[in-house]
């Protein structure tokens, strides 16, 4: 069991019936769980030159920017449509339970510059993908993947098997 699981809530059918959603809030509330597990998330990564963290909206940006702090880099959002303010990439995802648009500047990453995508859940994998898309569309380079929770009886970490992928609690 890891050191996370109690800090973790379980809460049936949110946000639509069917869905376990996992409450991080308890993490986030423990200070020493929460500093905790951004070192661990951000640990793997130490040597590997990271120029940017780039984090999804909105939980994935709790650890993405104190990870890219850990990690002496820059941070790159990756938002909803029509939240970001100048020219934008985007690209159509599919969720759990819908579909969505995510976006992000076109100036943000540079060709050849090394990026570790950051977010609380893996559950399906199509938030990541359309992150990696992203990516690949400004020419960054993905160094690696971390995630606080993998969620594995989905099996979506499969789907990265080309990346170093880091996660620290897999439920």
């Amino acid at each position: 069991m890891s050191k996370y699981s109690n800090l973790i809530r379980y809460i049936p059918d949110f946000p639509h019936k069917g869905i376990m959603f996992r409450d991080i809030t308890p993490l986030l509330g423990d200070s020493r769980g929460f500093n905790s597990a951004i070192k661990d998330m951000a640990y793997p990564f130490i040597n590997d030159r990271i120029d940017f963290v780039v984090a999804v909206e909105a939980r994935g940006y709790i650890f993405g920017a104190p990870i890219a702090q850990e990690l002496q880099c820059g941070f790159v959002p990756v938002r909803k449509q029509g939240k970001l303010p100048w020219d934008t990439s985007q690209i159509e995802y599919s969720l759990e339970y819908g579909s969505a648009i995510l976006e992000i500047h076109k100036d943000a990453i540079k060709p050849g510059k090394n990026v570790l995508i950051v977010d609380d859940v893996l559950a399906t994998g199509g938030t990541l993908e359309a992150t990696i898309k992203l990516i690949q569309q400004a020419e960054g380079n993905i160094t690696g993947i971390a995630v606080l929770i993998n969620l594995i009886g989905l099996h979506p970490a499969d789907t990265f098997d080309g990346y170093k992928f880091v996660s620290i609690l897999d439920i």
